[in-house]
């Protein structure tokens, strides 16, 4: 694909000529006389670059600069001038233009200049796209489900998102409480600034309050510089501080403070430091009645859950089972480069079966899993953990039969049902396993 060059000048003569030198570099040339055919040409074409003379029959170029990069950031923008001037050039790049040449005395600069110009505007492109594709990562478009309960949830978590709000999001262990954080965040008017996450369980009270507020050199053995924290890092953008009912008390005072006055002091320092974060919060305690109990700050949760979502559990949106694991079937045959395609109706009706402990990350790393161990195109009940089996569960642990049994399929399980490695691991005969198998009517 040839990249799109916009030269707009009134000379006709000039501009030809300039359009077909630019041409023979490579480029498709669009060419415009005036600020009015120009816009017209913006809308109609994805430019790259604009090379645009100062002086125009309809508007100085030096202004218009500015309002092609208000409307057009991408592509960038080289002023031409017949008689250039210090005050003009200033002026034209404090608008946004790339570079302000003079025509005639720079003539031999005019195609690197677009060459180096065409590498920032590619970059810009980059970035954006790259950008876009977290952003759709991210959004609420691609939370997958169909169940009442999901999408009552999605709704609520769509409305606050164009909020400021403080959100407390309550919800099982593995039930998708921080994809709900990014959606928030990415589908918010702070989603070109930074999301900063946290788990609050997963560090001691000293290096938590640290990594939160930063700290100053010296402040404690080990400080030897000044420390962001990352309520710094994320002025503007979003903090999402997982397993907040993990706070140490003596921390939650502090992020109250915070909450309250949008203020803190590093570790360390005395002065304050004044920031502008939104907080997401997630538990999967009661946090009422911790604070009722006098675990928690009372008036904490009361400030982190002005808006409070409770995602619900797999075990609450069964209905979703099937579109999660082909979603997962697909991403992890894809990754591991195996040619499973379809899961099998037992597969499926065992997995609607199962109390899902761990939620959605229990059953994607059963499904990668499975995929990493399926030799066919499909995924059969051969293929799930040992423990899906009914009867283990509720097997009597002091029946040596039982255990006898439950262990034998475990193994076989383990073998993707090959006998003779079976035998071998259970460190039997081969005729003593089918003998077993037969008695305990596994055949």
């Amino acid at each position: 694909m040839l990249r799109k060059v916009l030269l707009i000048d009134d000379e006709d003569k000039l501009r030809t000529l300039m359009a077909r030198i630019i041409t023979l570099e490579g480029f498709e040339v669009i060419q415009a006389a005036d600020c009015k055919i120009a816009l017209k040409k913006l809308e109609q074409y994805d430019v790259d670059i604009i090379l645009c003379d100062v002086k125009l029959p309809d508007g100085n170029g030096v202004t218009f600069v500015k309002k092609i990069k208000e409307q057009y950031p991408i592509p960038e923008v080289i002023l031409l001038t017949a008689y250039g001037n210090i005050s003009d050039g200033v002026q034209a790049i404090k608008n946004g233009a790339f570079d302000y040449i003079i025509k005639g005395d720079d003539n031999d600069k005019i195609i690197p200049l677009i060459a180096k110009a065409m590498e920032k505007s590619l970059l810009q492109r980059r970035v954006l796209e790259l950008e876009a594709k977290i952003a759709g990562k991210f959004s609420f478009r691609s939370i997958i489900g169909k169940s009442d309960a999901i999408k009552e949830v999605i709704n609520l978590a769509e409305k606050v998102a164009k909020t400021d709000t403080t959100v407390l999001l309550l919800g099982e262990t593995g039930s998708g409480k921080e994809v709900f954080a990014n959606a928030i965040h990415y589908e918010s008017k702070r989603a070109n600034k930074k999301f900063v996450a946290i788990n609050c369980s997963a560090l001691s009270k000293e290096l938590l309050e640290s990594e939160l507020f930063g700290h100053k050199a010296g402040a404690f053995t080990g400080a030897l510089k000044d420390k962001k924290g990352l309520f710094e890092e994320a002025h503007l953008g979003t903090l999402f501080l997982d397993e907040i009912g993990e706070l140490d008390i003596d921390l939650q005072a502090k992020l109250l403070r915070v909450l309250e006055t949008g203020t803190f002091i590093k570790v360390g320092a005395t002065e304050t430091i004044k920031v502008d974060v939104r907080i997401i919060a997630a538990t999967n305690r009661n946090l009422q009645k911790e604070a009722e109990e006098n675990r928690f700050r009372l008036d904490l949760f009361y400030r982190l859950s002005v808006f409070s979502i409770a995602i619900p559990s797999l075990n609450q949106r069964k209905e979703d089972i099937e579109l999660l694991a082909d979603f997962y079937l697909k991403e992890f045959a894809a990754k591991i480069n195996q040619g499973v395609k379809k899961i099998s109706p037992d597969f499926l009706k065992e997995l609607k079966a199962h109390q899902w402990k761990g939620n959605v990350r229990e059953l994607k790393n059963m499904i990668e899993r499975a995929v990493i161990l399926a030799s066919a195109d499909e995924l059969d009940s051969s293929l799930l953990p040992w423990e899906f089996n009914k009867s283990y569960s509720n097997l009597n642990a002091f029946d040596l039969q039982t255990i006898e049994k439950q262990h034998i399929l475990k193994v076989l399980h383990h073998t993707h049902q090959n006998k003779t490695e079976a035998a071998r691991l259970l460190n039997i005969g081969l005729t003593t396993l089918y003998r077993k198998l037969e008695e305990y009517g596994l055949k």
